[in-house]
């Protein structure tokens, strides 16, 4: 039961850094443009 429990603890783990690391990407890529239009 234990381990069941540390599985599904660390798939829901891995799921969040997957995001954050999108979201992070994401932010990045928005930021560029806005500074891109900003600098034009």
């Amino acid at each position: 039961m234990a381990g069941n429990d540390i599985k599904a603890a660390t798939e829901t783990y891995n799921g969040f850094v997957k995001a954050a690391t999108w979201g992070t990407v994401f932010c990045v890529v928005v930021a560029a443009i806005v500074v891109g239009l900003i600098a034009s």
